[in-house]
């Protein structure tokens, strides 16, 4: 969850946590057991929460340190746990430490904290190297010295307000390790970790070279890194959690991060990325489960979160795959279309051995929000790309919850919301799903309670699971407690396996047949 958009509690239109305790009911009736809260740090907002200026600490927006507490004690009391975000690549310009710097000569212990650099060309008027900002533009930003003239440049791999720590320097270390603890001592069960594979850089910053190693993702000394946060989750009586998110393409990369000393598990995209194609998501499939059978951990799989385009509308787009950097999409989405392609990712993510995150608003079936006014938007991602790049606020408009006019019970009072909702959401609250048997939230509640009984006789998920012979265009596998799942990628309807009863389907079956874009659970008749 999104906590400026899931919910809340104190009318002013930004969701915080007194919103999100309000809301646990809807997350115990879901099915889910636990929640991944993303940033409640204080922070100026540059990036959504992502610059942190305190990582022991929750911005006033969101409430207190002890409300905090309180919920963490709530979620842990109703069966939920709770998963926090930690951002150890950087930080905000209003962290103590980069102020320090930024007060402090070049060559000093504070700018060593940092990545410091003198400029290239006469003046150093250049940047350092070529790196790039994930968010566009130079990743080096020049400082103005203390007395007023041009100085240093310092490395941000992404926004200008994140400057990137150095994790060469002890200080640093310490400091996340004392902060994994600071979050586990107060009940938290598991670390989800910003960007984990960009931490270490080559001292050296070179210029990329085409083919050469990359001097600042997935190198091998942040692997040092894990190993010394896995002992510290170890050292707790209860089990604790860390997981890693990772953009790498190669499974066997992001396997790497899960051998048995270092991430539990790892927050990867592949599924996400894949285009809505019988074939591609097989191979997806295969090439995770086959790469994290070594080193025993178990998948995750991932449609949607606060970064990307929702599952909605993305399926109902020519171009059904994604990846950062291709701009703004052509056209108008088939809706209608997408929907029916997301309650079968549904039922095929959640047949699949493993763990799942649910993006909040999946389970509503909520659409990207893609004509935002402009005066309204927030990401850094398209201020920074002057547009070209569409950015991650159409995904975080706030949540429907009930009623027929916006802000739909979003919190109390009726303030507008810090992004503006669609009028059309008012068929899409929760409250409007509860009730009708058909909806997606209907549809969602009853997978994860038949995947919750079907696991819980299970030994080995991830060792049980089996493709069965299927037409082309069909995925057919058998998972947990021996059930079976069928999604008919093809254009044309394909009949469904005689002998078995059909526990749960992602729309109608007419004639008995598996439509397009329809996925079912199955079982052997008795």
């Amino acid at each position: 969850m999104y906590p400026r958009s899931f919910a809340d509690g104190d009318g002013d239109g930004v969701g915080d946590i007194a919103g999100l305790r309000r809301r646990l009911d809807h997350l115990v009736r879901l099915g889910v057991d636990a929640l991944w809260i993303t940033p409640w740090y204080p922070s100026p907002m540059a990036d959504g929460g992502y610059d942190v200026a305190d990582p022991r600490g929750v911005d006033p927006l969101f409430g207190t340190l002890g409300e905090a507490e309180e919920l963490i004690a709530e979620a842990r009391r109703r069966g939920l746990r709770t998963i926090l975000d930690v951002v150890p690549n950087h930080v905000s310009v209003a962290h103590p430490w980069f102020r320090a710097a930024l007060a402090a000569p070049p060559g000093s212990p504070e700018r060593a904290l940092f990545h410091f650099r003198p400029g290239r060309g006469p003046g150093g008027a250049l940047p350092p190297n070529d790196w790039l900002s994930e968010f566009g533009g130079p990743a080096w930003t020049r400082v103005v010295e203390a007395d007023g003239t041009p100085g240093e440049w310092y490395l941000h791999l992404f926004a200008a307000e994140q400057p990137d720590l150095d994790w060469a320097a002890p200080r640093v270390r310490a400091e996340y390790e004392a902060v994994l603890r600071f979050w586990f001592d107060r009940g938290v069960a598991g670390i989800r970790v910003d960007s984990a594979t960009l931490l270490t850089k080559d001292p050296a910053l070179p210029d990329r070279t085409a083919g050469g190693p990359h001097p600042y993702s997935d190198r091998e000394d942040v692997h040092d890194v894990y190993r010394a946060w896995r002992r510290i989750a170890d050292s707790y009586d209860d089990d604790r959690l860390l997981v890693g998110e990772m953009w790498l393409r190669d499974p066997a990369r992001i396997a790497r991060y899960l051998r048995p000393d270092e991430l539990h598990t790892a927050f990867g995209f592949g599924l996400l990325r894949s285009a809505w194609e019988a074939g591609a998501l097989r191979a997806c499939v295969d090439a995770t489960l086959a790469a994290h059978r070594p080193v025993g951990a178990p998948p995750t799989w991932v449609l949607a979160n606060h970064d990307v385009p929702r599952t909605v509308t993305r399926y109902g787009r020519a171009d059904t795959s994604f990846d950062f950097g291709r701009g703004a999409p052509e056209g108008p989405a088939d809706l209608a279309l997408g929907t029916r392609r997301a309650r079968a990712a549904c039922l095929l993510t959640l047949a699949l051995p493993g763990s799942v995150y649910v993006y909040q608003g999946e389970e509503l079936g909520l659409p990207e929000v893609e004509d935002l006014p402009e005066e309204c938007r927030r990401d850094p991602m398209r201020l920074r790309s002057g547009g070209a790049d569409p950015g991650r606020d159409g995904c975080r408009v706030p949540m429907p919850w009930s009623g027929r006019t916006a802000p739909f019970g979003f919190g109390p009072g009726g303030a507008r919301t810090w992004l503006p909702q669609p009028a059309a959401w008012a068929g899409l609250t929760a409250e409007a799903q509860r009730a009708a048997p058909g909806s997606m939230l209907s549809l969602y509640r009853s997978a994860l309670s038949v995947r919750r009984a079907a696991a819980a006789g299970a030994e080995d998920p991830v060792a049980g699971f089996r493709w069965l012979a299927a037409p082309e265009g069909v995925l057919a596998f058998r998972w947990a407690g021996g059930l079976g799942c069928r999604v008919n990628l093809s254009s044309r309807p394909e009949p469904l396996p005689v002998g078995h009863e059909v526990l749960l389907a992602s729309g109608s079956l007419p004639g008995g047949a598996l439509p397009p874009d329809t996925a079912v659970w199955l079982r052997p008749s008795a």
